[in-house]
């Protein structure tokens, strides 16, 4: 008979153990696989069978106009959803900061039987504002629905009373991508679990912003008045696009954003050019020479100090951006671009540095009403990206700063007549109300892979892993009160046109969508 010496034995018995755990993780993943795939199932048949209802309910939400300045039309959105919840008895409420002015947040919850964790869905239902005149579409809150892209030659189109709904169609609205396609998205995915018996093993709570898009300069008050009540094992964010390459993506990390108001100042009152020209300066001129003080030719930011401070990312995140896919030279040639800034790195690269961005510029008139006249001011309101290590009042100082060190005097109000007298260059500069930093979690915790599985589990592609998001959510203002994580589950097409004139929603985005949410309801964390 043959002996095992006993170090033998205890590493058989070791490989055996691990070989037994290996075998019990797989069948445990086909087992999941199988219960997804039925959950999937369940899902998108509850969805076909459903398609008109939920198209009819989205359509009347993006029809209330949804600029956060406008109290009476936000109001009508938190009630509109309010109204949305309790037809599915998530026993909603307003959450409301204490200026009556400001939008309230809209709050439901499913509780679920024996579950002792808890999960909360987040999106916004304000927008962007808008310029009518510049929505070739169609006029931003009357939706419409075209069989394609506009650019692409889409024609308007109604959708049939009965039958097949071509998923390649899209509805243009403002709030259409961004974000009322999370609402709804949210929304209909608890509808299919709860009509399909798919009983999720966490609670589930919702919360719906309405002032996102104006810089969530209240979200922190609403959050203090009812801590306890929106505690969460992690916040789960819908909004945003999914990869340029139609991928779904997991993101962990949103920059943070600061808005700046600049304006320079030349004469009292407008001056003929001709009759003062080259003798009066023009305060457009003096401003495009501080504007291109700003940044240099390959996009980088040239005011002291702006990239100090940045958190560098991990193995995981930059293993994370590599085995993205490499989509810059088809967006290029989408966008009519024959070089990007950035002296040759990638979109995904550089989104994980601070940017300056100029959103617009304004002095005189241009067009028909263009006149030979030397305006009075110039002003830019300039756009503050941040990322991990950045702090939004610190970098405004160093743009302050900036200004400074090109000769200018700052204030934060018009000039007095003494101070023209004695400043040749003169700055107003100030802040916009909700600026905050930058967020991400890490990519290993328990509930990040669970995310990231939970995602995978609707795509046959891989899935894209982004440490940080391209544009800006106040998750800095959410983590730092509630000590929990955010991970972002973007769902609408890349293409969107989101922030602009002509946003819309491409509808197999919206259904994908729905699926993706569902099985991020359903997932289990440890």
């Amino acid at each position: 008979m043959f002996f095992y010496s006993r170090a033998r034995q205890s590493a058989f018995i070791r490989g055996l153990f691990r070989a037994s755990i290996a075998f019990l993780s797989v069948a445990a993943t086909l087992v999941l696989s199988v219960q997804t795939a039925s959950s999937q199932t369940s899902v998108r048949e509850y969805r076909r069978a459903h398609e008109r209802q939920i198209l009819d309910e989205f359509t009347q939400l993006l029809a209330i106009p949804n600029i956060a300045s406008d109290t009476a039309n936000i109001r009508r959105n938190s009630q509109f959803i309010l109204e949305m919840m309790q037809r599915r008895g998530l026993n909603p409420r307003l959450l409301e900061a204490k200026s009556k002015d400001t939008p309230p947040a809209v709050y439901g919850e499913w509780k679920v039987p024996g579950a002792t964790r808890s999960i909360i869905l987040y999106a916004h239902y304000d927008g962007q504002p808008v310029d009518p005149k510049q929505w070739t579409a169609s006029p931003p809150f009357q939706p419409t629905w075209r069989s394609a892209a506009m650019e692409s030659g889409g024609l308007i189109v109604s959708l049939p009373a009965t039958g097949e709904i071509n998923s390649e169609w899209r509805i243009y609205a403002r709030g259409a991508s961004d974000d009322k396609a999370g609402v709804m998205g949210i929304l209909t995915a608890f509808d299919a679990l709860r009509a399909q018996k798919l009983t999720p093993s966490v609670n589930l709570k919702f919360l719906f912003e309405g002032e996102e898009e104006a810089g969530s300069a209240h979200l922190g008050e609403i959050i203090d008045s009812n801590n306890e009540l929106l505690q969460s094992d992690a916040w789960i964010i819908c909004d945003g696009p999914v990869h340029q390459s139609g991928r779904k993506e997991v993101v962990f990390g949103v920059r943070g954003d600061q808005n700046v108001d600049v304006t320079v100042y030349g004469a009292k009152r407008p001056l003929h050019s001709g009759h003062y020209g080259n003798w009066a300066p023009n305060p457009a001129m003096t401003l495009a020479r501080l504007l291109a003080s700003m940044k240099d030719d390959s996009g980088r930011v040239t005011i002291a100090g702006w990239y100090d401070g940045v958190e560098p990312l991990g193995d995981a995140e930059r293993r994370a951006i590599a085995e993205a896919p490499a989509y810059d030279d088809e967006l290029r040639a989408q966008l009519g671009l024959a070089r990007t800034e950035g002296n040759g790195k990638l979109l995904m690269e550089l989104i994980n540095e601070p940017s300056l961005n100029i959103n617009g510029i304004s002095s005189g008139d241009v067009g028909t009403l263009a006149r030979n006249v030397i305006p009075t001011t110039a002003s830019v309101v300039l756009d503050l990206r941040l990322v991990k290590g950045n702090d939004h009042q610190r970098q405004v100082q160093r743009l302050i700063d900036h200004i400074r060190k090109q000769g200018f005097y700052v204030t934060d109000r018009d000039p007095t007549e003494a101070e023209r007298k004695q400043n040749a260059l003169i700055a107003q500069v100030n802040s916009r109300k909700g600026g905050y930093n930058a967020e991400r979690t890490r990519m290993d915790l328990p509930v990040s892979i669970a995310v990231i599985n939970a995602v995978q589990s609707t795509s046959k592609d891989p899935i894209v892993k982004l440490p940080t998001a391209g544009g800006s959510l106040p998750l800095s203002i959410i983590t730092e009160r509630l000590k929990t994580v955010t991970i972002t589950v973007p769902i609408v097409n890349y293409d969107n046109n989101q922030h602009a004139e002509n946003e819309n929603l491409r509808l197999q985005n919206l259904w994908d969508g729905i699926e993706t949410l569902a099985a991020v309801m359903l997932m289990k964390l440890n």
